[in-house]
């Protein structure tokens, strides 16, 4: 029996800084569902919120639960906000280096929905590749590759490990406490910007069991991604590039966003993802980034990587602009949470980073909070964690597996169907119709000859469409227009 004291499920920054807390005399196991910097972490560009000092706290409290159109729960968002300066501090102890002007000092960053310019960044517009390559090296335990889990070990209220395929084949693992850290929902949409692991199988497992989702409804789309690609992950443009000043325009170069909000491109992200959706669907115009406000040495050092990754797609930044959609991009909702990571009825779980719902994002989440959400909290739940005694009764049996029916001859087909409906049906535009639609689509669909996997992201896409068609108002990211009333609610 492969017994530890805690199994880490995913390698982001969350299970990295959680992996980190946690004291190398404990027998720790990390999970990677494929290779390490094949997660969300990864492919963050903008940076990460840190307050400014202790009197800027109360107003990135404000700004996040004004961007999350009131429903945050504000004791965690504090949580959130007093802790940036405690993490920012101990991952700089620790090495990790942020971008500095010519004396050292931090070099802040602004975009939408904030107040004031609080975003600290890496390597110009890589911060979350430079997070995520520091925290592996500095990762004490063991991680292990190509580690999918397909079920959590779960009776009576405790759980007592994961089953996973280690290189295909099953095995089952057993731990004091698991720690879910396995991110988003991201490859449920046709139109998305994560990692290709980003699944929601965790998710879906979860709805098995009977543990709670909360604000699944919430998902967030991000108003500028070159979609024109024919990866399933698109190519997110970060808000940053509009915090330094770029201009959101049609065919003719007008800046129509500013008769959806005053703010115009600076609107939060549900705002301005609806504007350029809803204003592509009404004039069948292009719509573009337009990055010639920039001096070009200024814009290749503040955004070198964006830069490179468009070059090869033979844009010459900053002198093109280049066309854009909104696609899907975080989970504001997930399972639910408090704000130690401990899941509500359960013995030694936790779940952290964006698979969790803290409350801190409400409806809508505010830019650049989801890095410094994944170093807080991961620390609170392993510092939660390490305060609690280790199980000493016995395991019990768990003889049910699903490791040879994980996939079935059709599910790629089906995958790619839900992907669309999901995209069409639960984006950012909904309808009462379109979502009865949908929850009857995915309903057919679990009664299939399906595997094990697919099933979960059904699961997941079920809680979804029920938590959108339970709440009947427009609030942040959920944007419901009734057809038959053409009734809007901002």
């Amino acid at each position: 029996m492969q017994k530890y004291d805690v199994i880490i499920v995913g390698a982001g920054i969350a299970g990295l800084y959680a992996a980190l807390n946690i004291p190398k005399s404990k027998k720790v196991l990390v999970l990677c569902k494929d290779i390490p910097w094949e997660c969300n972490t990864f492919y963050a560009q903008g940076g990460m919120v840190k307050a400014l000092d202790e009197n800027d706290i109360a107003l990135h409290v404000s700004d996040t639960i004004a961007a999350g159109s009131y429903h945050n729960l504000e004791k965690v968002v504090e949580i959130l906000s007093e802790s940036s300066l405690e993490v920012t501090a101990d991952i700089i102890d620790k090495g990790m280096i942020f971008d500095t002007d010519t004396k050292g000092n931090l070099l802040y960053t602004k975009e939408a929905a904030h107040s004031t310019a609080r975003i600290i960044h890496a390597g110009g517009d890589a911060t979350g590749r430079h997070l995520h390559h520091f925290l592996m090296e500095k990762n004490p335990h063991h991680l292990e590759q190509n580690m999918l889990v397909y079920d959590l070990l779960i009776e009576d209220g405790r759980c007592y490990g994961v089953k996973a395929t280690v290189n295909y084949q099953p095995t089952t693992l057993y731990a004091n406490h698991v720690i879910i850290a396995s991110g988003g929902i991201g490859s449920l949409y046709a139109y998305n910007t994560n990692s290709r692991t980003v699944s929601a199988d965790i998710h879906g497992i979860c709805v098995e069991k009977g543990i709670l989702l909360e604000d699944m409804e919430f998902m967030q789309f991000h108003p500028t991604v070159f979609v024109k690609t024919p990866f399933a992950r698109k190519l997110l443009l970060t808000e940053a590039l509009r915090g330094e000043g770029a201009a959101v325009v049609d065919d003719d170069g007008y800046r129509f966003l500013f008769e959806y909000d005053e703010r115009g491109e600076l609107a939060s992200r549900d705002i301005v993802a609806r504007g350029i959706f809803d204003y592509k669907r009404r004039t069948n115009k292009e719509v573009y980034l337009d990055f010639s406000m920039f001096e070009a040495k200024w814009f290749r050092e503040r955004f070198p990587n964006i830069t490179r990754t468009f070059g090869a797609f033979g844009y010459d930044f900053p002198k093109d602009r280049v066309p854009i959609s909104p696609a899907f991009h975080y989970a504001n909702g997930g399972i639910a949470c408090n704000s130690h990571g401990v899941i509500p009825g359960m013995k030694g779980l936790y779940v952290i980073g964006e698979a969790a719902r803290t409350g801190v994002h409400g409806a809508n989440r505010l830019a650049s909070n989801s890095l410094l959400e994944g170093l807080v909290f991961a620390r609170r739940a392993a510092l939660h964690l390490l305060g609690q005694e280790s199980f000493q009764g016995s395991i019990p049996k768990f003889d049910k597996d699903y490791g040879n029916i994980l996939h079935k001859e059709n599910d790629k087909v089906y995958k790619h169907k839900l992907r669309q409906i999901m995209w069409d049906e639960i984006g950012i535009i909904r309808t009462t119709k379109g979502l009865h639609h949908a929850r009857n689509f995915i309903y057919d669909m679990k009664n299939r000859e399906i595997g094990r996997l697919l099933q979960l992201r059904l699961n997941t896409a079920s809680a979804i469409v029920d938590a959108a068609i339970a709440r009947k108002e427009s609030l942040g990211s959920h944007y419901i227009k009734d057809e038959e009333f053409e009734s809007e609610v901002s």
